[in-house]
């Protein structure tokens, strides 16, 4: 079933989807299209300007999908097909980095960290499209081995196939990052070589910005001393995220903190939604997550202005093309 709202009611029929659930999308039938009313450290040129991992447009595909349903792995790959398939994003022989969140030494239960089931997932989709190497890493927060065992992501990802990698000291490297706040900074190594970067964050409450999705998920490429960035943090988001320009940004929000992140640990803040959003608009994706879940406009969140004032998406979710389907 193909359904486009008038103009004037897509914004308030977006949200409704994401705050209603699985429900209001089986209401609708299978699928809804909403169309657009529409510092030199060394080599730093170079890594800069090779940071290009994105895909061309196609105005016959949508830029953003939400895949609401049961099984975080049949969600994942009804999303890839309707973007146009996995092969799409991923060429063979390509070398493939998967970046979920695993800043906390948490379960997944509490929700902090994303689903390893999806990440495990998303690497047997990148084997099947050919890749020639998968590495699934991050900058943890907490203990980052303890982050990797207690997520469930690290013994998740190798099961799949997947190289994991743990943030050693001796794998950063200085970059210059290009950005208005972020120049010189030390950028975890295989962020700097990968052909595509696919970024997984999971949706969740955060006490300074509001919510983290995809666009702080990025803090997690880079070492250092990060919280020196939280004095700039809206144009630091920004930098990183025009400097990674992810492949894919998948977002996970199967479980949902609600409150009391970015840590969590109380369980009476998660909540299921079942669902994970999918697309090439990364500044869209953040503003949808963040409008649906904490009633936070884009006026509300600097950084969602910045970015679409340096070009990288739409901070009005409505304008990107979206598919909605029920799995």
């Amino acid at each position: 079933m193909v359904f486009d709202p008038p103009a004037a009611g897509r914004r308030e029929f977006l949200l409704r989807v994401l705050r209603v659930g699985g429900v209001s999308a089986a209401t609708l039938g299978g699928a809804a299209w909403l169309r657009s009313r529409s510092d030199k450290p060394r080599e730093s040129d170079v890594l800069v300007a090779d940071r290009r991992t994105g895909v061309p447009t196609d105005p016959g595909l949508p830029e953003m999908v939400v895949a609401q349903g049961e099984s975080p792995q049949a969600l994942l790959r009804r999303a890839l097909d309707e973007l146009g398939g996995i092969r799409r994003f991923i060429a063979r022989g390509d070398v493939v980095v998967v970046k979920p969140n695993i800043g906390w030494d948490r379960g997944p239960e509490q929700a902090a960290n994303t689903n390893p089931v999806l990440v495990a997932e998303i690497v047997r989709v990148c084997q099947e499209a050919g890749a020639k190497r998968i590495v699934v890493t991050d900058v943890s927060c907490n203990d980052a081995r303890m982050c990797f065992e207690h997520s469930g992501i690290a013994a998740a990802a190798k099961d799949a196939g997947a190289d994991v990698i743990l943030p050693d000291e001796r794998r950063f490297r200085e970059v210059n990052l290009g950005g208005d706040v972020l120049t010189t900074w030390p950028v975890l190594e295989p962020f700097l070589s990968a052909d595509k970067i696919i970024n997984v964050p999971i949706a969740k409450h955060h006490s300074l910005t509001g919510c983290t999705v995809g666009m702080k998920n990025l803090y997690g490429i880079i070492g250092g001393q990060r919280s020196r960035l939280h004095q700039r943090i809206n144009e630091s988001l920004v930098d990183l995220t025009a400097f990674v320009r992810p492949t894919l940004t998948i977002v996970d929000a199967y479980r949902v903190l609600m409150r009391g992140g970015p840590t969590g640990g109380s369980l009476a803040d998660v909540e299921f939604k079942k669902t994970l959003l999918a697309g090439t608009d990364p500044v869209a994706l953040d503003s949808y997550a963040a409008k649906a879940w904490w009633d936070l406009d884009h006026q509300r969140l600097p950084f969602l202005r910045i970015a679409q004032a340096r070009g990288l998406g739409k901070a009005n979710f409505e304008e990107v093309r979206t598919k909605i389907v029920t799995v």
